[in-house]
């Protein structure tokens, strides 16, 4: 279900100027090559899609309703062109995010990755890679729609097993099943138990007793999820020490953007770390990394893959953004923490 680009380095960005410029020489240099062409110039990446698409004399006038905000990575938005032409693949994207409508999705990693299974509920659609580089993500919404009417994308069949199980008077509804599968899959229990079962085949649900809090759970959790970038930021202590030989030759600090659970501390370049970071906050994973670690690895300096970009637009500074990541990083913290509290609790549950 998530979108898939071959040329990512072109339609993706941090900043949303940036993205415009890049887009608007991206679609120049498509148009330079005529629809007949037998040869592909390294001006672009060519990908299958692209090619039949340049071929079918297929055009996009840029428009800036095209930038749209997607979940690139657990607790990591980037800006999209969402194009017809320059997005490889939109899988079911208008199908669940069509554009000025809202929906809920689960995000889960494809079972035929090779990565640590990891599950995360986003408000947006998703980057295919969502997971990880080299993984498939799986996103299942709440709803989905289909010429302008929303309809349940939890079936009346499920409905009807649910109230079988639980009775009419757990109030079970298909917003509560929503719910109460995202807490099963985070259930530390079910993802010990059917640890082998997540890496070959669609997560199944089991029925534990007690729904009523098992959806208590789940929209804990997926409020929390969704709404990250509004959580509280965590009151960590913040250390600064001038790294003089940078300042005398007048680069920026080293970045770092390395974390330490034994010692509880966030490094973020060679002036700045953070200090008082929860045990338990480490405890919040996705996969094979923390939420924490997710941030800092996504706002690493990292030269882009096209070369054409990495000449032109390879504009990312931490130094520029460091204000905005740490307080990013006080927010994870704080969702880290909570997450983490509700998942112990979970332990306790009877099943």
């Amino acid at each position: 279900m998530g979108i898939s680009t071959n040329r990512d380095d072109w339609c993706y960005d941090r900043d949303e100027k940036a993205l415009e410029v890049k887009v608007r020489h991206l679609i120049k240099a498509y148009d330079a090559i005529p629809a007949a062409t037998e040869t592909w110039p390294e001006t672009l990446k060519w990908s299958r899609n692209l090619k039949r698409r340049k071929r079918q004399g297929r055009r996009d006038k840029f428009e800036r309703s095209k930038i749209v905000l997607v979940s690139y990575r657990p607790y990591s938005s980037r800006f999209l062109y969402q194009s017809a032409v320059f997005t490889d693949e939109l899988g079911l994207t208008d199908k669940f995010f069509p554009q000025g409508e809202t929906n809920s999705a689960i995000w889960f990693t494809d079972p035929t990755a090779q990565k640590p299974w990891l599950v995360c509920g986003t408000d947006r659609v998703a980057d295919l890679h969502f997971v990880g580089a080299a993984a498939g993500a799986i996103g299942v919404a709440r709803y989905r729609f289909t010429e302008g009417k929303r309809l349940d994308n939890i079936t009346d069949w499920a409905l009807e097993k649910f109230v079988k199980r639980y009775g009419k008077q757990a109030n079970v509804t298909k917003d509560a099943i929503f719910l109460y599968v995202y807490a099963v899959l985070h259930d530390p229990h079910y993802r010990k138990t059917f640890a082998a079962n997540l890496k070959r085949e669609f997560p199944r649900v089991p029925l534990y007793p007690g729904f009523p809090q098992w959806v208590a759970w789940g929209k804990k959790l997926l409020d929390l999820h969704i709404g990250y970038q509004a959580a509280k930021p965590y009151p960590l202590s913040r250390t600064d020490a001038a790294d003089s030989g940078a300042r005398a030759t007048g680069q920026p600090p080293t970045v770092i953007l390395k974390s330490d659970s034994r010692a509880g501390i966030i490094v973020l370049d060679s002036e700045s770390y953070l200090s008082g970071v929860p045990r338990n906050a480490w405890d919040y994973m996705l996969g094979g990394r923390s939420a924490i670690d997710w941030v800092l690895d996504q706002h690493k300096e990292k030269a882009p893959r096209d070369a054409i970009v990495r000449e032109k637009f390879n504009t990312y500074r931490f130094a520029q953004n460091k204000e905005r990541v740490i307080e990013l990083l006080l927010r994870v913290v704080t969702v880290s923490v909570k997450t983490a509290e509700i998942t112990a609790a979970m332990q306790k549950a009877e099943r």
